[in-house]
């Protein structure tokens, strides 16, 4: 779907944590988010990549199609995001919303739609945290555009690229074969503390549902690629 930019706030502030290892940070249930400012990490170019395994040796991106023939499937990479003077909206390739409206240049973009599993690096979001005074929360999800539900199968892995430090990572390591969405990590500004926190949680319906279930309080209409 696409959206109607307007309405309400929402959501609250999350607590800081984090499993840290040496060469990364991965959230957990136990461990669900962390703070990017306290890491020293909340500036720069932030890049968001889903990356999946068909359990095949061979690797692909989240976005493209498993083989040809019935068991296609086209996974869309998206965040809704909020900004601190109350403007909202989604960045995702349906309805060609690649940038986020701002002023200025995009605070967040999306590089394209991989629709075909031939790029190599996915698909990525990036989020300018030069201008983490300017965001309120940013919630990072993927969809599926086009195929049947498999997410247990995908054995999916998002990667937060921060411009320095570890990485931060989040398994999808849940499913629902009833579910076509899935919001996988918040990020959110409290009080100039800008943390991450591990979502993971599926969503039986596409954006209009995943925007209810946290209180974007958009309206949205049917869209196309």
């Amino acid at each position: 779907m696409a959206i109607d930019y307007n309405k309400r706030p929402g959501a609250g502030p999350p607590d800081a944590g984090g499993g840290v290892s040496l060469s990364k940070v991965t959230l957990t249930k136990a461990s669900p988010s962390v703070s990017l400012s306290k890491r020293g990490q909340a500036g720069g170019q932030l890049r968001v990549n889903l990356q999946w395994s068909t359990g095949a040796p061979q690797k692909k991106g989240l976005f493209g199609r498993l083989s040809g023939g019935a068991g296609a499937i086209d996974l869309d990479l998206a965040c809704l995001w909020e900004f601190s003077d109350g403007s909202k909206g989604v960045v995702q390739a349906l309805g060609n919303a690649f940038a986020s409206k701002n002023t200025g240049a995009p605070i967040v973009t999306l590089d394209g739609d991989d629709r075909t599993g031939t790029n190599t690096e996915g698909e990525n979001l990036r989020i300018d945290l030069g201008r983490v005074a300017e965001i309120k929360r940013i919630l990072v999800f993927t969809f599926i555009y086009e195929g049947v539900p498999n997410w247990a199968a995908a054995s999916g892995v998002v990667t937060l690229f921060p411009a320095s430090g570890a990485p931060v990572e989040v398994r999808l390591d849940e499913s629902d074969p009833q579910a076509r969405t899935c919001a996988i990590a918040m990020l959110e500004n409290s009080g100039g503390d800008l943390v991450v926190r591990r979502e993971v949680r599926y969503i039986q319906g596409g954006q209009k549902e995943l925007d209810e279930a946290y209180g974007w309080g958009m309206r949205w209409t049917a869209g196309r690629k």
